[in-house]
């Protein structure tokens, strides 16, 4: 219901008399993510406002289909880890370079945007920001400007994965800032950033309206469409009448059941693996159900995932762990997480309960959000499964803002409200996303995104032998010693893997659905 409220809000009519080379895409956020740099909204704010009007130091290869692409230079043009000091990096950065204010890029406007992330009594320091990126990058040390186009990185501690957290860091305009007043609600009326569009028009929860930066940096990245607009539209059935009405170009996540109906109407229906899973995230503080690992095994072991396959229109990978089996970091783990309800039955009486005597749980949950899949049906199916084991459950619904911010303050927080579990989609593109920040003891909050308080010395071990694995032999092996543990101890619920579906007008044309959370739009048409 909430998602349908906030779709019937919008004022779509709008939509309808765009010209011909503007492509309106349907989201599932319920509003439109703040385009200040550090965007809300999870994945899909990044994938839609994030990497399109900002850019990082490094980039993300978004080009190819067929295989997962890797890190490739943005704003700096290379970097590399010091050979005296495995602690220290050094970035080059690209020259050249404008922000849309016409304003130049480079290291002091680097340092300015480390420090409204890491510098509380910074001027430019923005709590907003602060929660989105401080997370995502808790192996910075320290960071200096070493001439005009070299930037000096130090590390807590040698560590290999250090690029991939640099990647989340956006840069705004300082001299843009300053323009409006050193205030962030002002440049949010007037962003400016370095990114392949520029907003030209931003309506909370309304709509976003991108149009080209002409001067990109990039020329092979100039956009080939004149406008974006950007609708959030949490409701998947809400999202397919507007597709099917013409009110819209793109929907991400269509729903289930309305798949046949869009591939007769001509819709095109695009899917791919890409680094996801959709879990449950176990609560480990004193007195949780979870801290028993029968208790974990069962649930892992009830629920119904071919049904849940069949639930989504075979739209998701069964999951066994936090990566696919087919993954090199998987591992060999010796337990597996596949539906055995006997199996479940006995692990649920060992532990003294049973459907006659249920354990009763909490779990929050979010109606929509970036990567959520369709988490109501979805949620409701393992309801469904765990009371048949003797584990009852009770929903705390949560807007999906609401839900990322419950998780990184954390299960002992206020915000989570005494619930035993958070489900959540969790990119898992590199080892610190996939395995690390949700489990390292030195990341509890505030410090980081371990939301259940999972304290546990040889985990700590295993993560600290990935990062100072410098050479990718060495590193495969530690990450999947770290992920066999993870299986093993039945750690998280693991449910599922999205393939991203999106439902797409028979207008558009050359977008390449890269195996990746984030999208490159700049090479799409409409026909």
């Amino acid at each position: 219901m909430l998602g349908t409220a906030a779709a019937s809000t919008l004022d779509l009519t709008g939509l309808r008399a765009q010209g011909s080379g503007t492509l309106r895409i349907a989201m599932t956020a319920s509003d439109i993510p703040l385009p200040n740099g550090q965007t809300d909204q999870g994945a899909e704010g990044m994938r839609f406002v994030g990497y399109n009007v900002f850019d990082s130091l490094i980039l993300w290869d978004l080009t190819k289909a067929d295989a997962p692409g890797g890190l490739v230079p943005g704003l700096a043009t290379a970097w590399r880890v010091d050979p005296s000091d495995p602690t220290r990096w050094i970035f080059t950065l690209r020259p050249g370079v404008t922000f849309h204010d016409g304003s130049a890029f480079d290291a002091a406007a680097v340092v300015w945007n480390f420090d409204k992330i890491l510098k509380a009594d910074s001027p430019q320091h923005d709590p907003r920001q602060a929660g989105q990126g401080r997370t995502r990058i808790p192996s910075v040390k320290s960071y200096r400007a070493i001439d005009p186009m070299t930037v000096e990185f130090v590390s807590a501690a040698p560590n290999a994965l250090f690029p991939y957290e640099i990647s989340w860091i956006l840069m705004s305009s300082p001299a843009q800032w300053e323009k409006v007043g050193r205030n962030w609600d002002n440049f949010l009326r007037s962003p400016s950033g370095t990114g392949p569009w520029k907003v030209d028009r931003y309506t909370p929860r309304e709509r976003l309206e991108l149009t080209p930066n002409t001067a990109y940096w990039n020329p092979a990245r100039r956009p080939k469409l004149d406008r974006v607009v950007l609708v959030p539209m949490p409701e998947p059935n809400a999202r397919t009448a507007a597709l099917l009405a013409g009110q819209v170009d793109w929907i991400e996540a269509p729903a289930p059941d309305a798949l046949q109906q869009l591939r007769a109407r001509g819709m095109q229906i695009t899917s791919n693996v890409y680094p996801h899973n959709w879990t449950w995230h176990f609560s480990r503080v004193e007195g949780s159900p979870w801290n028993d690992i029968r208790v974990r095994k069962a649930a892992n072991l009830a629920v119904d995932r071919a049904g849940m396959v069949e639930l989504l229109g075979g739209m998701m990978l069964p999951a066994r762990g936090l990566v696919p089996p087919q993954s090199p970091w998987f591992g060999k783990p010796s337990f597996e997480a596949k539906t055995d309800i006997p199996a479940a039955l006995k692990l649920m009486a060992e532990a003294g309960y049973s459907p006659a005597k249920p354990l009763s749980v909490k779990a929050i949950i979010s109606p929509s959000g970036s990567g959520q899949m369709q988490p109501l049906a979805m949620n409701e199916l393992i309801q469904q499964n765990l009371q048949e084991i003797g584990i009852k459950v009770e929903f705390e619904v949560m807007d999906w803002n609401a839900l990322v911010s419950s998780w990184r303050a954390g299960a002992k927080h206020a915000s989570s409200r005494g619930a035993h579990s958070t489900n959540s989609s969790y990119f898992s593109q590199d080892p610190f996303t996939a395995l690390i920040r949700h489990l390292d003891t030195t990341l509890v909050p505030p410090a980081g995104t371990n939301w259940g308080y999972y304290l546990d010395a040889d985990m700590d071990a295993r993560f600290a032998a990935i990062r100072a694995a410098f050479d990718p032999a060495a590193q495969l092996a530690a990450i999947q010693r770290a992920h066999e543990k993870i299986v093993d101890e039945a750690l998280f619920l693991f449910v599922a893997h999205d393939v991203a579906p999106r439902a797409l007008s028979p207008r558009v044309k050359g977008f390449v659905q890269a195996q990746n959370w984030y999208q490159d739009i700049v090479q799409v048409t409409l026909g």
